[in-house]
Formats: C-alpha cells, sequence, structure tokens
C-alpha cells in the first residue's frame, strides 16, 4: 500500500543538504520534515516526529556517524535508516549495512535510483507501521495568493460538504473567521494545542476542537493575536499529522502568502486547491504562485484549480487562460453575490443557507472532483454562455505575449 512517507535529512555540507531535500520534494507522496546537520538534533527529532526515514549522509561525520545509524535503528525499529555518501566503496556501504541501514544512496542523488529506495522505503513503512498509525486522512490545503479571491468561503463550504469526520483548520493565525462563517464561538484555538502538544490524547484534542455538525469540527485561529507569534512552521506539521490520524479529512484555510508557516501547511498537504478570479492581477498572481510552487518542488499533480465568481458576462475563454498558466481547471463556482453575503451574515455555510442554489452545485461538483475520485474534467461553461476571449485582455490593452513579459519581470523580482 501506497503510504504517505515523511523523512528527515543529516547532511554537514549545506549544499548538499539542499540538494537532497529538493530532490525528496519533488517526489510525490513524500515530505521533508527536517534538515539539519546536528546529529544530536536529528535524533531528537525522530524521536519526536517518528519519520518514515532518517537519511544520514555520512560525509563529515565518520566513525560518529555509523554509530548514529546504529543508535537511531535500536531506538526507532518503525523509522528506516538509509545512508548516503559521495564515497560508495564496498567496504563504507557494508559497515553502514552491519550499522542497521535498510538502503544506501550514492550522491550526486540519481532520480531513478531515489525512486527505488524511496519504494523500498514504503515496503518497509507498510510491514513496519503500527496499527494505530495506519489510517492516515488526507489533506487539502485551499490557498489563493491574492486576497479576495473566496478561499474562506470556498474551504468552509467544502468541509461541510463531507460526511466522514473532517476538521476545518483556519491558518489565517492573526484574522481567523472561520466561526463567523461556520456561526460558532470557540473557547479554543490552533495556540491550545501548540501550547499542549506533548501532553495531547484524542480526548484532549478533540476537546480543543469546536464542534460544528456531526461530522465537521472547527480548529480555530488564535483567539489573542499575539498568541499567533509563538506559532512555529514545525507546530503546524506536528498538528496536521495529529489530526491526519484522528479524522479522515482535514482541510486548511490558507492565508494569501508565502510566510513560512503557509509553506509549512503546503508542504505536507496532499493536495492545493488553488482559487482564483478571472481577473488580470489574480490571474497573473495565480501564474507567479505557480512558478513558486514549481521551486519548492511541487508535483502539479498536487495542484488543482478553480476558478470562483465565474460569470457569463466575463468574456474570457477557458482554454487561453490554462495555456497562459500551464495548468487546467477543474472546477468554476458561480458568482452569486446575495447568496454568499447572506450565507456569511446569518453564519450558515451556502450548502445549508441556499442548498439548491448553482453555487452549491458547483462545490458539490468539485467536492466530488477532489474526494469521491471522480473525472476531474473541467466543469467549463456551457458553449451557450461561454463568449470570444476579447474583452479583458484588450479593454485593458493586455494580450498573452504582454503577460508573458510581465510575469518574467515578476520573476526577476520574486
Amino acid at each position: 500500500m501506497k503510504r504517505n512517507l515523511t523523512f528527515i535529512v543529516l547532511c554537514k555540507d549545506a549544499a548538499e543538504l539542499k540538494e537532497m531535500g529538493r530532490a525528496l520534494n519533488n517526489h510525490a507522496g513524500t515530505s521533508v520534515l527536517v534538515m539539519s546537520d546536528d546529529p544530536e538534533q536529528v535524533f531528537t527529532e525522530t524521536a519526536r516526529l517518528r519519520p518514515s526515514a532518517v537519511i544520514i549522509n555520512l560525509v563529515h561525520l565518520g566513525e560518529p556517524g555509523l554509530k548514529l545509524v546504529q543508535r537511531l535503528c535500536t531506538e526507532f525499529t518503525n523509522t528506516a535508516v538509509i545512508c548516503a555518501s559521495r564515497e560508495t566503496s564496498p567496504e563504507l556501504i557494508l559497515r553502514s549495512m552491519r550499522a542497521g541501514a535498510r538502503d544506501f544512496i550514492r550522491l550526486p542523488i540519481n532520480d531513478d535510483e531515489l525512486s527505488t529506495v524511496i519504494e523500498r522505503t514504503n515496503e518497509f513503512v507498510s510491514d513496519h507501521a503500527p496499527d494505530e498509525l495506519a489510517k492516515r486522512g488526507r489533506a487539502i490545503a485551499v490557498f489563493s495568493s491574492k486576497g479576495g479571491c473566496g478561499v474562506s468561503l470556498i474551504a468552509t463550504n467544502l468541509a461541510m460538504l463531507q460526511t466522514t469526520p473532517t476538521v476545518l483548520m483556519d491558518l489565517n493565525l492573526q484574522s481567523g473567521d472561520l466561526e463567523l462563517m461556520l456561526g460558532v464561538r470557540p473557547k479554543f484555538s490552533l495556540a491550545d494545542i501548540v501550547d499542549n502538544r506533548d501532553r495531547l490524547d484524542d480526548a484532549l484534542l478533540t476537546s480543543y476542537l469546536t464542534q460544528r455538525s456531526k461530522n465537521v469540527s472547527l480548529l480555530a485561529a488564535p483567539l489573542k493575536a499575539e498568541s499567533a507569534e509563538d506559532i512555529e512552521p514545525r507546530h503546524i506539521y506536528e498538528v496536521m499529522e495529529l489530526l491526519r490520524r484522528r479524522f479522515d479529512t482535514l482541510i486548511i484555510d490558507t492565508p494569501h502568502s508565502f510566510d513560512a508557516v503557509t509553506i509549512s501547511a503546503l508542504d505536507h498537504a496532499d493536495q492545493i486547491l488553488m482559487v482564483l478570479t478571472l481577473e488580470i492581477h489574480a490571474i497573473r498572481s495565480t501564474r507567479r504562485a505557480l512558478e513558486i510552487f514549481d521551486r519548492l518542488g511541487y508535483p502539479r499533480k498536487k495542484i488543482r484549480l478553480v476558478v470562483n465568481r465565474w460569470s457569463k458576462n466575463i468574456e474570457l475563454d477557458q482554454k487561453q487562460v490554462e495555456d497562459f498558466l500551464g495548468e487546467r481547471v477543474v472546477g468554476f463556482v458561480q458568482s452569486d453575490y446575495r447568496a454568499a453575503v447572506n450565507s456569511i451574515n446569518l453564519g450558515q455555510p451556502l450548502v445549508e443557507s441556499a442548498p439548491t442554489s448553482k453555487v452549491t452545485a458547483d462545490l458539490r461538483n468539485i467536492s466530488a472532483k477532489l474526494f469521491d475520485g471522480k473525472s476531474e474534467q473541467s466543469a467549463a461553461p456551457t458553449s451557450e454562455t461561454k463568449r470570444s476571449f476579447n474583452s479583458i485582455f484588450r479593454r485593458q490593452q493586455v494580450s498573452v505575449e504582454d503577460f508573458g513579459l510581465t510575469a518574467a519581470l515578476d520573476r526577476a523580482n520574486l
């Protein structure tokens, strides 16, 4: 069975450490939790995070490196220990295996060889996973690099459409307002889980969530703005893992920035639902975000594009927008300002306040594509409402070619 594999990497050389992290992140289903040049930190983090595997670059470590391999293998029998080195003498490989290493990676990394190692690691983890960790829920981050695209509304309604235990996590640490959309008053928040993470059990974890319905709970943003300052990227991963072991689905409402906390959530999400609207600034911002995702090593199949507030009065051709972005759109949510505002004012998601509306139908369609494994053909506007690619770019005297130049300038300034 394929699993999401988590890695900790130890390497004394900064360039090689970066190379190893990038190579691992380029593989779907793998996440790098910690990259360090400190053996003791690696041991401590392995004890705390219990990753699928630890990769130890033996260069500059010598005999202490092999002793660390032996120590890790003895203490953490459910974690695969993998050695790596530019020196690939039979003697070194044999010594690493005698110390307990499950595999050996030759540097610089060969992608085919790494794929084989990852496959063997997956087999090891499947054979050694404790029963309580066999279940791991799915995590979807809803994101837009431009504010005002409706990320919170879509995240909230996707959560409410789930029929199995689901947590909606508000990662807008300074300005979260999902409780308003759900009509609840949280007593606890993400900050409480972070503060008490060392003693959390299922009962305590559940007590920090705000129940909204039979299947949906909210993990609210910090109730006090100053509490957000103590939340670090590593905390986000830990909380996500705790929730995924307890719930079938985790949906994360993310901020619009590429700060360290947001990137931590995006790193460890199974999918990123990228929300945009069909106006120039949002389209350009989306393209820049996709370029950043490429730099971060996210495979494109991890990204799903959704257009919000679509209207037949927007005269944009879907194919040319997709060509410009280099990615297909998997769904459209029609514009209904009155229904959206009414939903927020009532504290009721659209699926409750307007269950028969076209907007709700669109959201159900997107949910089916994301969670039910249905065909991902784009929910494009019909031919009766679809118009030629004339107005918005020409009205503002901007062409696709102009966009290419703008994007190039944007990349230079990132």
